[in-house]
């Protein structure tokens, strides 16, 4: 009887597979038992063929190649992984192999690592599916003894080769179209142009805003504070003799209750966790990238197995989960999280429309930890910060409403109308999960502070004691920092001027690339040195904004990559033809090659140094990225970057705050970046401070450098790597 092939997309789901089908001959680049062969990719371990390799006139960038169209796109073998993938490709051709299980990542990039790879190796075998959700034991197994046809995924496949395929025709024609006609390193595609427009957008707000001077009027009593509103409801005030004839007005005069409302209210905690919505807050509340975030919670899902499948743009379970929820709030049941878990337990379990909607689920289901017991002390402290924040909001849609009286007060003081609110927390209900305290102050949605009042009776007679005028300024939009900007990918038609036909289309493709894009495209973004970061800030650089300028204007429209989106979609669903799809996106790049080569504009390098490159002469430029500062040449047909400052992980003996690496050779040094530190070292020098102390301390160090060579190297990262650094580096 013959084997089955299972392919996974890394060696260690590779290795949790195997434990679980009992197959456990090692045989380096896979596992054998007596019924199952499984293997690996590492990620891709194929790509779509470079322009060279159909033509040997696309070697040189040049406009007059351009666009570059092939008939039909070609698969190539990616040289890095070229050995793991001549490995699985004798597997799958082995005699004894009757089957193909792909068990790659559930999702459409996981489906394109499997298919291509199989394509290329030229391998006619049945084909079933893996789709799980978690990778605990029982996960697997469950999946194994449910497993799907392959030809149930056969669209889904269709989808991600025509996603692949669409951003290599209008991503490298734009990009090279762009970088010969201003001999500069420009990139450009279809969902990092419209992601950069809104950031240069929202610059140009911010630098155009013209901030207004407004007033606000409290009157203060001895236990409470009124607050002056139009009748509108408004608070500012824009005119300041008016304001001051409001002053005059009240001056002098106590106030009148004229009317108290209490009303009841119910606070429901919010939906579950989908991939960006955890980004988001992981950055708001620990400054975490979202290409870090999606990194622990990758760990998480398949290291540890306590959380479920990252990549979900959903926040809702489907109605099969519900029966699970038990194991899972047992497994959680563990240290501050026992409590809350006891109580649910005690009580039947209610699968509501607000956490349970089949409808809200395609793929994959909202982040919810899994059915296995974690042990807290295997995290790490940011493995544990991303755990909580999905552990306490599964809890929170278990748990009851957050329960308060709302108090609003008017009153009238010569004719003027004041007002006050307050809040009487009854229930904490699922808030009690959270550390902070719900009953302080805290501001309304418009702008009127919360206070803690006193017992008060209509017609009541207030004693005013002081009247006061306070001053302000309208404010600038803000900065998009990463969490912002992942809202604004999401949901766009926030962020950007569109007639409602426009917005609506934007709601139902759910915006900018997917949830399993985002982070890579941010990170795209900054390792091409058109954004970089102030603090949390992110803002464009001059060449984000010169880019921006000449770029096509269709390619920086969000609804132009939407609508693609949501025909990607409808591919994957078998609505519609993939061959059309490819067709608009080859007349697409046509128009958009035309549309550069008509343009008059210049690009200029306003950031050179003074220093010029060694190997061709001309200026080298000063970029930053995220983890430091570097000079790149000028010159795209020759490449050369050198690092002037970096920030590593090593930290500074004094303040303990990074230390920055700076300079080359001899001359490198360490840095303090702590604004009142004035640390700096000979990079010699502070090798050998960790010398003196032994062998652990050495390893320390080298482990501080193998960090800085990979920051280096992740620094060096451009968009379209594979394709593109040929051409940067040379």
């Amino acid at each position: 009887m013959g084997k089955i092939l299972v392919l996974a997309e890394k060696p260690s789901v590779g290795r949790d597979i195997a434990k679980v089908l009992k197959s456990n001959v090692n045989k380096g680049a896979y596992i054998e038992g007596n019924k199952y062969v499984i293997t690996w990719a590492l990620g891709h371990l194929v790509g779509l063929q470079d322009p060279e390799s159909y033509d040997e006139k696309y070697k040189t960038w040049s406009m007059e190649t351009l666009p570059m169209l092939p008939k039909n796109m070609k698969l190539s073998v990616l040289k890095k992984t070229s050995k793991q993938f001549y490995e699985v490709k004798k597997l799958l051709n082995r005699n004894d192999i009757d089957e193909i299980v792909i068990a790659t990542d559930a999702g459409r990039e996981g489906e394109l690592v499997a298919r291509w790879i199989i394509e290329k190796a030229g391998v006619r075998k049945p084909i079933k599916r893996l789709w799980i959700s978690s990778q605990t034991d029982k996960a697997i197994l469950d999946g194994f003894k449910n497993l799907k046809s392959g030809s149930e995924y056969e669209n889904l496949y269709k989808a991600a080769v025509c996603r692949a395929e669409a951003d290599w025709i209008v991503g490298l024609n734009a990009t090279r179209a762009l970088t010969c006609k201003y001999n500069a390193q420009l990139s450009a595609g279809r969902v990092q142009s419209p992601t950069l427009a809104m950031i240069v957008n929202r610059e140009e707000e911010i630098k155009n805003f013209k901030p207004k001077k407004f007033y606000t009027i409290k009157a203060k009593g001895s236990n409470i504070t009124l607050e002056w509103v139009n009748k509108d409801n408004n608070l500012r005030i824009f005119d300041e003799d008016y304001a001051n004839k409001i002053i005059n007005k009240v001056q002098g005069h106590d106030g009148k209750i004229v009317s108290i409302v209490e009303s009841p209210k119910k606070k429901f905690s919010p939906a579950l966790y989908d991939l960006t919505e955890l980004q988001r807050d992981a950055n708001k509340i620990w400054g975490y990238s979202a290409k870090q975030t999606l990194s622990i919670m990758q760990r998480l899902y398949e290291n540890h197995k306590i959380l479920t499948y990252p990549r979900t743009d959903s926040r809702y379970i489907s109605t099969d989960i519900v029966s699970t929820i038990p194991d899972r709030l047992k497994a959680i049941s563990i240290g501050e999280y026992r409590m809350a878990a006891s109580e649910i337990l005690k009580k039947k379990i209610n699968g509501n429309k607000s956490f349970v909607d089949n409808s809200k689920v395609s793929d994959h289901h909202a982040i919810i930890p899994t059915e296995q017991k974690p042990n807290l002390s295997n995290l790490s402290s940011e493995e544990r910060h991303i755990y909580d924040l999905v552990v306490k909001r599964f809890l929170s849609v278990l748990m009851p409403p957050f329960e308060y009286i709302q108090t609003n007060i008017k009153a009238d003081i010569n004719g003027e109308s004041f007002i006050a609110k307050g809040k009487v927390v009854k229930s904490k209900g699922w808030k009690s999960l959270y550390d902070k305290d719900y009953s302080e102050d805290d501001s309304n949605e418009d702008g009127v502070r919360e206070q803690t009042l006193p017992k008060l009776n209509e017609k009541d007679i207030i004693k005013i004691n002081k009247i006061e005028m306070n001053t302000g300024e309208t404010k600038p939009p803000s900065r998009f920092n990463e969490g912002t900007l992942l809202s604004a990918m999401e949901n766009p038609q926030k962020y950007v001027n569109v007639n409602k036909e426009a917005a609506k289309t934007l709601n139902e493709t759910g915006g900018l690339g997917t949830v399993a894009t985002r982070a890579d495209i941010i990170e795209k973004l900054f390792n091409s040195f058109v954004i970089e970061k102030r603090g949390k800030e992110i803002v464009p650089t001059s060449k984000g904004k010169q880019l921006i300028d000449l770029v096509p204007n269709e390619l920086k429209s969000p609804l132009l990559t939407a609508k693609w989106e949501k025909k990607l979609d409808e591919i994957s669903k078998g609505k519609h033809n993939p061959n059309d799809f490819i067709k608009e996106m080859k007349n697409y790049a046509i128009a958009l090659v035309e549309a550069v080569k008509g343009d008059n504009s210049k690009f200029i390098h306003d950031n050179k140094t003074g220093k010029k490159c060694p190997n061709c002469g001309k200026y080298l430029l000063e970029v930053k990225g995220k983890n430091g500062v570097m000079n790149v040449c000028q010159d795209r047909e020759c490449g050369y970057r050198e690092s002037v400052s970096r920030t590593t992980n090593a930290r500074c003996p004094e303040c303990k705050k990074k230390l920055e690496v700076r300079g080359q050779g001899e001359g490198k040094i360490y840095v303090c970046t702590g604004a009142n530190c004035n640390f700096r070292e000979k990079a010699s020098q502070f090798e050998k401070r960790f010398d003196k102390k032994g062998k652990v301390d050495k390893r320390e160090v080298n482990n501080i450098m193998k960090k800085m060579k990979k920051e280096a190297e992740d620094f060096n990262n451009n968009p379209f790597a594979a394709l593109l650094n040929k051409d940067f580096n040379k």
